[in-house]
């Protein structure tokens, strides 16, 4: 079994070596203390969410403070191709569900979109607040799932903002019913035509009305591809993870050699 992991903020890992001591401090070291019970002997996973991992011997437990002694430091490389989902904001918290999920998977990034015909809205204190509740379910999620990187949560856009993000990415990729190439077919053909330059494939997912058809053309005008991800029609909250499994698998980013 994997060991438990907290985190420390990004940087704060660099220069440890073997048999140095290192003390997590503030909620996550009471995390471990108090809801985890970690007790001196037993061994666990510090990370900076920034792929550096720490792993060791807890020393010390006490309440707001965990000494562990290092027995090895690992930097995690990204990805030379990362995924980022972008979301469109969807009621009854599906669109939290959806990154969270695609977090456990993988996910890179993820970058929350007004689409128009969106019901949920992030308007003044509200979209502050919205935005710092995605952050802190995907830094849980990264957590559960003992990942060294915590995914990045962007700037909300809207559709003129995201069009310009389609532009500039590497491949964006509608997940849409009526396409008519599988997913699988356009991120084949595009990684057989790509650049060993680092590389960003936008999945979009839209809200549970589906994506307007005007919206569909001002992104394709922009470079996007639609594709289907299978026969059935998914929620907002599961076609997001679902093309995460799917890129994952066809990139090699699963693979253990």
């Amino acid at each position: 079994m994997s060991n438990p992991v907290f985190f420390t903020p990004a940087g704060s890992l660099n220069g440890l070596g073997e048999g140095t001591e290192f003390v997590l401090e503030g909620p996550e070291a009471r995390h471990a203390v108090t809801v985890k019970r970690l007790a001196p002997g037993e061994a666990v996973d510090i990370v900076d969410g920034a792929g550096v991992r720490m792993s060791g011997t807890v020393l010390e437990a006490e309440a707001g403070r965990l000494a562990v002694s290092c027995s090895s430091v690992t930097v995690e490389d990204r990805p030379a191709t990362r995924l980022v989902l972008v979301q469109a904001l969807a009621k009854g918290d599906r669109d939290e569900l959806a990154i969270e999920t695609a977090t456990e998977l993988g996910i890179d990034a993820v970058i929350p979109w007004q689409s128009e015909r969106s019901i949920v809205r992030w308007k003044g204190d509200r979209a502050a607040k919205a935005h710092a509740k995605w952050q802190s379910v995907v830094t849980a999620a990264a957590k559960q799932a003992r990942r060294a990187w915590i995914p990045e949560v962007r700037a909300a856009v809207d559709t003129p903002a995201l069009a310009a993000a389609v532009g500039a990415a590497g491949l964006a990729v509608i997940l849409h019913e009526d396409a008519v190439r599988p997913l699988r077919d356009v991120i084949e053909s595009w990684q057989a035509a790509g650049s060993a330059e680092p590389r960003e494939i936008l999945l979009i997912v839209g809200p549970e009305g589906g994506i307007s058809p005007r919206e569909v053309t001002r992104l394709c005008d922009r470079g996007a591809a639609t594709a289907l991800l299978g026969h059935h029609v998914l929620r907002s909250s599961t076609a997001g993870p679902a093309a995460v499994v799917l890129c994952s698998d066809i990139l090699g980013r699963w693979r253990t050699t």
